[in-house]
C-alpha cells in the first residue's frame, strides 16, 4: 500500500485539502475491512478527495467534480467534466451502507463543492442519511462562498439544523489583486459575507490559505490581507498548506496573470510569519500540519500564538539548524 492512499480500494487521498501524511495515517483494522467492503459495492468516480479530518467518514459522492473548476494553482479535478449525480444513484448508494450504518457518524458529502446543489436536493439528502445513519452527528462537505450566497439565510438554517454542520472553504487568499490572477472567482468581500453568514446560520467553517501562493512579487499583501479576511471571518478551524505543483513550477506560472516568483523554504516561512501576526482570532483551531507544509504548527488562537511565532522566529533567526521536514517526507 503507497502512503499516499488510505486504502487502494477506497482510493481516498487529498492533495489540496490533505494529502496522506504520517500525522493522519491512523486507520484501525476495523475501518479498513469495512472500507474494502463497500469500496465494492459504491462504485466511485475517481479522483476521489476529501480533508483529512474526514478519514473515518463515509464518503458520498452527490456531485463529480468542480463546478469552478479554472483556479490557477489546483488540477484537483482537472480530469472531470462538472455534473451532478442524480437523487436516485446516491439513494442507492446511501442504501447500500445500511449494514455499516451504525460504525459512521459522520458524512462528507464529495466531490469539489457539493454545496453547489439546490436546497432542495441538499435537503433531500440529508433527511435520507438521517433515516439511515442512526448515529450521524455530522454531515460536511467542500463549498466555494458562491454556493453558500446562493442559498437564503432561512435555507442554510434549516440545512445546519438536518445535519450539516461543517463547511471546508479554500479561501486560498483575502488579497483581491492575487485573487484576480489566479481566477479564483471570489474576492475578499464576496468570500467575508458568504462565510459570515454561513457561520450565523449555525454552520461551523474550516477555512484554508495557501502559503506562497502570489510568490515574491505579492506574499507581503497576500499575508497581510489573508489574516484580515480570516479575522473577519472567525472560522472555528484554520490551515495553511504550501503552494504545490503537481505539473510542474512552470505550468502553474503560464497560468498565473503575472510573473510568479516562488518563495524559497524561508521565505515561505517568513510569509507565514507575517500572516500569523496579524491574526486576532477568538477561538479559532489552527493546523499548518500538511503534508506540504516544511514547518509544522499546531495551536488555538488565540492561546497558543505566541508560541507559534517563537517557533517561527528560531527557524528565522538560524535556518541552518531549523527541523524542517524533508523534501521526501512531503509526500507530494
Amino acid at each position: 500500500m503507497r502512503l499516499e492512499a488510505c486504502n487502494l480500494e477506497f482510493g481516498v487521498w487529498s492533495l489540496e485539502f490533505g494529502a496522506w501524511s504520517l500525522e493522519f495515517g491512523v486507520w484501525s483494522l476495523e475501518l479498513a475491512a469495512s472500507f474494502s467492503t463497500f469500496a465494492i459495492m459504491i462504485q466511485y468516480d475517481e479522483p476521489l478527495f476529501r480533508p483529512p479530518s474526514e478519514a473515518y467518514s463515509f464518503i458520498l459522492q452527490v456531485t463529480l467534480g468542480c463546478a469552478w473548476n479554472k483556479c490557477a494553482f489546483c488540477e484537483m479535478y482537472s480530469s472531470k467534466q462538472f455534473h451532478t449525480r442524480k437523487e436516485e444513484d446516491i439513494f442507492a448508494d446511501i442504501d447500500s451502507m445500511q449494514p455499516y450504518a451504525n460504525h459512521y457518524r459522520k458524512v462528507f458529502l464529495a466531490d469539489g463543492n457539493a454545496m453547489v446543489l439546490s436546497f432542495d436536493k441538499l435537503s433531500r439528502i440529508l433527511d435520507k442519511l438521517n433515516e439511515k445513519f442512526p448515529r450521524l452527528t455530522r454531515v460536511s462537505a467542500y463549498a466555494l462562498p458562491k454556493d453558500i450566497e446562493a442559498k437564503t439565510d432561512e435555507e442554510l438554517q434549516q440545512l445546519a439544523a438536518k445535519g450539516l454542520k461543517l463547511l471546508y472553504v479554500g479561501i486560498e487568499s483575502g488579497d483581491d489583486e492575487l485573487l484576480g490572477r489566479i481566477n479564483k472567482s471570489e474576492n475578499y468581500e464576496s468570500t467575508a459575507m458568504a462565510l459570515k453568514r454561513a457561520r450565523a446560520a449555525g454552520i461551523k467553517l474550516s477555512v484554508m490559505i495557501l502559503n506562497g501562493l502570489g510568490g515574491k512579487n505579492y506574499s507581503h499583501q497576500h499575508a497581510l490581507n489573508s489574516a484580515k479576511v480570516v479575522n473577519e471571518i472567525q472560522p472555528e478551524f484554520l490551515s495553511t498548506l504550501v503552494l504545490s505543483y503537481p505539473y510542474d513550477e512552470d505550468h502553474f506560472a503560464k497560468k498565473f496573470d503575472g510573473e510568479f516568483i516562488p518563495l524559497n523554504t524561508i521565505e515561505l516561512i517568513a510569509e507565514m510569519k507575517v500572516f500569523i501576526e496579524n491574526l486576532e482570532l477568538e477561538s479559532t483551531v489552527f493546523r499548518s500540519d500538511h503534508a506540504s507544509n516544511y514547518l509544522v504548527l499546531r495551536g488555538n488562537f488565540p492561546r497558543d500564538k505566541q508560541e507559534m511565532l517563537n517557533r517561527i522566529n528560531a527557524v528565522l533567526d538560524d535556518p541552518a539548524n531549523a527541523k524542517l521536514r524533508e523534501e521526501w517526507m512531503r509526500g507530494l
